[in-house]
């Protein structure tokens, strides 16, 4: 047998059955593992036979036939009196099909990725339901209203400069705008998903992910109110801001692509020493707060992405009057203030001069490096006046050595 006639076999194969296997726990009774498996080899002889002889009518014919045999299963199932499940099974019987007579055209990863795709959404079947059931209609609402806004406005906005100093793109802004917008909602969905769930150490990632500012306030709230929780909430805050690094390094990545490895691995360094001390803190923890703690609102409300989008044009502007009246000082300045209450504008702006070569990719990195250590500072100071001396003092060891290594490689870099 051909080599690739077998690969494609086996993924056919592998994929219908465990297809079958999940409807099968599911306890459908339309199809089943033997259905599934038997309707993936029949895709791909149909995909075969309809390929060499050069006949599509046959792979139509296949399809038509299994829509029939679905049509009449439904209807005797009808006859029984049972409760309508869902067209879920239907579905993937004739996705499966489709997939497997693709194969027989050579797109084995492509089957691969939609197929196991496929299979994660029939499995995640109650996690996905238990989902949708805790977003909000103010969620929904924000949701649906900023991705409207999103494709109506950013394909009609002008993609030039303008205004002062000619660095002002009003797609790029809002470009900039989605993509904030976007990792916020990822973090707020898997934080929906989640947090109340999963232990409080991942409900701090995920708040990082979202806002590790807003995630200091809050813990810090609830740490002066049952002192007991000090040392975890200290924990939490530490890995919120260890994730904001994270953060801070997918934008440059997107932004600035080809100087991303030469922009990144400072704060890898960073990350390496804040998960470290991280490590060394979870194992002195006496009590972790409840998940419920966490508060968050939505990332995707029209207002935030207005103030960032004003925010980000602010610093696009600071920055290239820092550059043309200051140089180095004053965008060291203007670094430092802008990083104090938020890390993104400041960012995704040096970001962007060094991707449009206004700025040598080595002294964005140490200014992005500076504006980290200011937010670190006044994350630490938002805590301590909002925590207690005791917070503060559980912060000062981690949060000193971040500050300290940041302001280390600024200036040796």
């Amino acid at each position: 047998m051909d080599q690739e006639l077998l690969v494609r076999l086996v993924v056919a194969l592998g994929l219908g059955l465990l297809a079958g296997l999940q409807r099968e726990t599911s306890q459908s009774n339309i199809a089943g593992i033997r259905t599934f498996a038997l309707i993936a080899l029949f895709g791909l002889v149909s995909g075969t036979l309809s390929r060499q002889a050069g006949i599509p009518a046959l792979l139509v014919g296949g399809l038509a036939a299994l829509a029939f045999l679905l049509f009449i299963a439904n209807y005797l199932k009808s006859l029984t009196g049972e409760p309508d499940a869902g067209q879920t099974t239907e579905v993937a019987v004739l996705l499966m099909y489709l997939l497997t007579a693709w194969l027989a055209w050579g797109h084995t990863a492509e089957v691969a990725v939609v197929g196991g795709l496929m299979i994660l959404l029939l499995y995640l079947k109650e996690p996905l339901r238990g989902f949708a059931h805790r977003l909000s209609a103010a969620d929904l609402r924000a949701i649906f209203q900023f991705v409207a806004l999103s494709l109506v406005i950013l394909p009609v906005l002008p993609n030039r400069t303008f205004g002062p100093y000619d660095v002002l793109n009003p797609f790029e802004i809002w470009l900039m705008v989605v993509l904030i917008t976007g990792i916020g909602l990822v973090g707020y969905f898997l934080w929906k998903w989640l947090g109340t769930k999963s232990g409080m150490v991942l409900t701090g990632l995920l708040g990082g992910l979202i806002s590790s500012t807003a995630t200091t306030l809050s813990f810090a709230r609830h740490s002066r109110q049952n002192p007991r929780l000090v040392q975890g909430a200290a924990l939490v805050i530490v890995l919120a801001s260890l994730v904001s690094i994270i953060r801070v390094c997918i934008e440059i990545g997107v932004v600035a692509a080809e100087a991303a490895p030469t922009m990144v691995w400072p704060f890898v360094v960073l990350l390496g020493a804040g998960a470290l001390i991280a490590w060394w803190m979870y194992h002195r923890i006496e009590a972790l707060p409840a998940g419920e703690l966490l508060e968050h609102d939505n990332p995707a409300e029209l207002k935030s992405a207005l103030v960032f989008g004003l925010l980000y044009s602010l610093v696009v502007l600071a920055v290239a009057v820092a550059e043309t009246h200051f140089g180095d000082s004053g965008l060291a300045v203007v670094s430092f203030l802008s990083g104090l209450t938020d890390m993104d504008a400041i960012t995704l702006s040096l970001s962007n001069s060094v991707d449009q070569s206004r700025l040598d990719a080595t002294d964005g990195s140490r200014y992005i490096l500076l504006a980290t250590a200011a937010n670190t500072l006044f994350k630490g100071g938002l805590a301590a006046s909002l925590g207690g001396i005791r917070l503060g003092k559980a912060l000062l060891l981690p949060f000193g050595v971040l500050v300290a290594l940041g302001l280390g490689l600024f200036w040796f870099l």
